[in-house]
């Protein structure tokens, strides 16, 4: 499980990609044997309430995900736009069970990967828009003695760095094993042990790195500070002001999905078969990648968050602050937020998330136009992780 825990940055930016296919080796019943893909037929539709929007958006979003099913072997594909005016339109693709043949579910909730940082990020900046929280004091002040290793000291880490993946502080995912840990809990000190047995990757604010292991100690700050559990914070300062009725924190134990949704699938090379992995622990992404929602409610999240209802504009500018993270990409990454550039013009915020079984791309336009889209495996093909990043820029241009 090891690249569904470094989940969540696109996938054709990440730093170390040669890490993106290591396999997800985990052998249970719910194996799928020699069924693939091709032995399915996929459908596509359009939901109810895509009435309304325009003829030539509808047509380009819908072969978008027609393509990612039937020509990049991706079991389905589930797609929410809101545009301007705040109409939300859905669309899906493909099969929601391989075993079934079921429709895949209109908005169904999926597990969002990295997705939840930008969650955990805005809990971080409202306790510093209380005063609770300075972003450049070192993470030494309010974990003491927490944050050491060869080349690691908390003195020297600042909660901005910890944000913006700065901080030069290992990744703790790439060092499970993949098969022991789908079913067991992981708490949040198991993940820093692991990662604090390994050296530092760079000297904290000298260079970019993606690790999960900043946002698992940005999670128990906020626990810290608040005295509260993360899953309550985020639900009485994010869930419930906005209305995001689908999104939650998984308790712990819990391995499943609660609404309707789309199952889960992953193969290990892009030719295996597919094997079921819906059912896991999702407890050793914690602060960087638990939650489960709904692209429509990815897209309520980042209109709420541009709009200025969940921060005041000192912090909303302060997350919107970002390096450049290397490669021509167009890739910008601020407090949990990225920007990217759009082949239209202008760029779009978000942030994205893989984990085993779904990965999820979108964002928002500084004009109010929001995309979020989901396919139920990780592409195993760099053309088919470009395809699922090509849907998103096609739906915000169109």
């Amino acid at each position: 499980m090891r690249n569904n825990i470094r989940k969540g940055f696109p996938s054709s930016d990440r730093r170390q990609d040669r890490k993106r296919h290591r396999t997800f080796s985990v052998v249970t019943a719910m194996a799928l044997g020699a069924m693939t893909l091709a032995s399915c037929s996929p459908s596509s539709a359009l939901s109810p309430d895509t009435v309304g929007s325009s003829s030539t958006e509808s047509d380009t979003v819908q072969r978008s995900l027609d393509a990612l099913v039937s020509e990049d072997g991706l079991p389905a594909a589930l797609a929410s736009i809101q545009d301007r005016n705040g109409n939300s339109h859905n669309y899906t693709a493909g099969v929601g069970d391989l075993t079934t043949g079921s429709e895949v579910p209109h908005n169904g909730q999926i597990r969002i990967g990295s997705n939840t940082k930008t969650f955990t990020a805005v809990v971080v900046l409202q306790l510093v828009a209380e005063g609770k929280i300075e972003l450049d004091t070192p993470i030494e002040t309010y974990l003491p003695g927490l944050v050491r290793g060869e080349g690691i000291d908390g003195h020297n880490i600042t909660i901005r760095q910890l944000l913006q993946h700065t901080s030069g502080l290992p990744e703790y995912g790439i060092h499970v094993n993949d098969e022991e840990i789908r079913y067991r809990y992981a708490d949040p000190h198991d993940l820093l042990d692991i990662a604090f047995q390994h050296p530092a990757d760079a000297p904290p604010g000298t260079s970019w790195g993606y690790s999960n292991t900043n946002y698992i100690l940005a999670g128990l700050l906020v626990q810290k500070v608040t005295g509260r559990p993360l899953a309550e914070e985020m639900n009485r300062r994010i869930f419930a002001p906005i209305s995001l009725r689908d999104t939650y924190f998984p308790s712990p134990g819990d391995m499943t999905i609660r609404g309707p949704h789309p199952r889960g699938y992953h193969r290990t090379t892009p030719d295996s078969p597919l094997s079921d992995v819906t059912e896991m622990d999702p407890s050793w992404g914690w602060a960087a990648g638990q939650l489960i929602s709904t692209t429509s409610d990815l897209n309520q999240f980042l209109h709420a968050l541009l709009d200025g209802r969940l921060l005041p504009a000192a912090q909303l500018d302060q997350m919107r602050t970002t390096v450049h993270v290397g490669g021509p990409t167009g890739l910008e990454y601020g407090l949990g937020l990225t920007s990217r550039t759009l082949s239209c013009g202008g760029v779009y915020w978000g942030h994205g998330g893989d984990i085993v079984g779904y990965e999820t791309r979108g964002g928002i336009t500084d004009d109010g136009r929001a995309v979020n889209l989901a396919v139920t495996a990780l592409p195993s093909t760099a053309s088919a992780t470009q395809h699922v990043v090509d849907t998103v820029d096609k739906a915000l241009c169109s």
